[in-house]
């Protein structure tokens, strides 16, 4: 299975729907397995900077192959990993809202949500990613 557009707007709408059950806008975006951009929407009052940030969160994802949360914890003062974000053209995001879409072992894509706290944006990337696993289990 690969992401294609179709597969991506199903994600998207998983996470909008979570978005409105929480009651913070989004930006929501869906990368492929080489991290080139297949679908983003920035809901109504969402936050500008959320365009950038949820296509670098999906784009992380995919690029380092973990959550962005869990970058986070690699990457403070001290870590293996620290400093990462200022490389790859400042893209390399290290706060929650990114996970990598996979099916198995099989990285095809990332996701990132970006527009309220981190525990909110992680929610919303969590229903994208439960609706791509009924969705490779069907």
């Amino acid at each position: 299975m690969k992401i294609n557009l179709d597969t991506a707007l199903v994600l998207i709408a998983a996470a909008r729907e979570k978005s409105k059950e929480i009651g913070v806008p989004m930006v929501i975006a869906v990368v492929d397995a080489g991290g080139n951009l297949v679908a983003q929407q920035r809901m109504d009052e969402a936050l500008l900077v959320s365009i950038d940030i949820s296509r670098n969160k999906a784009y992380t994802a995919v690029a380092v192959k973990i959550p962005t949360h869990e970058l986070a914890t690699v990457s403070q003062s001290g870590q293996t990993l620290f400093g990462i974000h200022t490389t790859d053209g400042g893209r390399i995001v290290i706060f929650g809202g990114g996970f990598p879409l996979k099916i198995g072992d099989e990285i095809i894509g990332g996701i990132g949500v970006s527009g309220g706290s981190v525990e909110d944006d992680i929610k919303c990337a969590e229903a994208g990613l439960e609706k791509l696993t009924a969705i490779g289990n069907s």
